[in-house]
């Protein structure tokens, strides 16, 4: 039996096709992320693409790199504590105003996230079993030197000498040393701006402390969904201490491996 040899007409047809569909699915990719960046008018998002960071300044997105993103954060927290500011504050001339003025002083209308950045588990952090004297593992010991380095009179508190037991849910970051509470309180205004401050640069900063998760003012973040920003966490309503009204959680990655692999 004999074959015919595809017509080349129909190789041609197939080729056009092929191309059809790939220009359609990069319409439909640039129209989504232009939906994205001018829509998402309540938190803001940091597409699987491009820059790591992403700040809404109330009218755009305005997207950072991850050095940009620390830099901004640092700065905003020099500018929130004043002369009391442990460090000094890095040049952002390279960053807009609009974002230094948002992450400085928060939204116009109420406190809240505006800043976000994706950032995922190290799979080559290994579990650390012993703690630190002071309660936490030697990872999460080196994000709280990082925070008091940058930050100065922190209220902090999660953690106790020889560890936790008891008084916080179940499966919590705390009992294993991983987690840190930053206080502000009484919960108002002026202490959620100073928390979101924190929380920006927590986010920004996470590589280089394998932060996992932040949880503060009815908002999380995590490593988890590294690309949809602040969701919304849900607790007792009548509980401000379990929605994090006053206090910003974070606490580091466990590792790759359990105690003993």
């Amino acid at each position: 039996m004999t074959h015919r040899s595809a017509r080349p007409g129909r190789r041609w047809h197939g080729l056009l096709a092929a191309v059809a569909i790939l220009a359609v699915l990069g319409l439909v990719a640039v129209v989504g992320a232009r939906w994205l960046a001018r829509n998402t008018d309540v938190f803001p998002v940091s597409t699987p693409w491009g820059p790591e960071c992403s700040v809404w300044t109330g009218e755009d997105q305005v997207r950072l790199d991850r050095d940009q993103a620390r830099r901004a954060t640092t700065a905003a927290a020099v500018s929130a504590q004043g002369d009391s500011a442990p460090v000094e504050a890095p040049g952002t001339d390279d960053i807009p105003d609009a974002v230094m003025t948002v992450l400085e002083e928060g939204p116009e209308e109420d406190a809240g996230p505006s800043l976000t950045c994706r950032s995922v588990k190290d799979p080559d952090l290994r579990v650390q079993e012993d703690l630190e004297p002071s309660g936490l593992t030697p990872r999460a010991e080196e994000l709280k030197d990082g925070m008091e380095e940058h930050f100065s009179d922190l209220s902090l508190g999660g953690y106790y000498p020889g560890g936790y037991d008891t008084g916080h849910g179940e499966g919590s970051a705390h009992y294993e040393g991983r987690a840190i509470d930053v206080f502000y309180r009484p919960v108002d205004a002026d202490n959620r701006r100073e928390g979101w401050v924190m929380a920006h640069w927590l986010i920004a900063h996470a590589p280089d402390y394998a932060v996992d998760v932040i949880i503060f003012d009815d908002r999380i973040w995590s490593t988890y969904y590294p690309s949809l920003g602040w969701r919304d966490y849900e607790a007792d309503p009548d509980n401000e201490i379990l929605r994090h009204l006053d206090h910003v959680h974070v606490d580091v990655q466990r590792g790759s491996e359990s105690p003993g692999g």
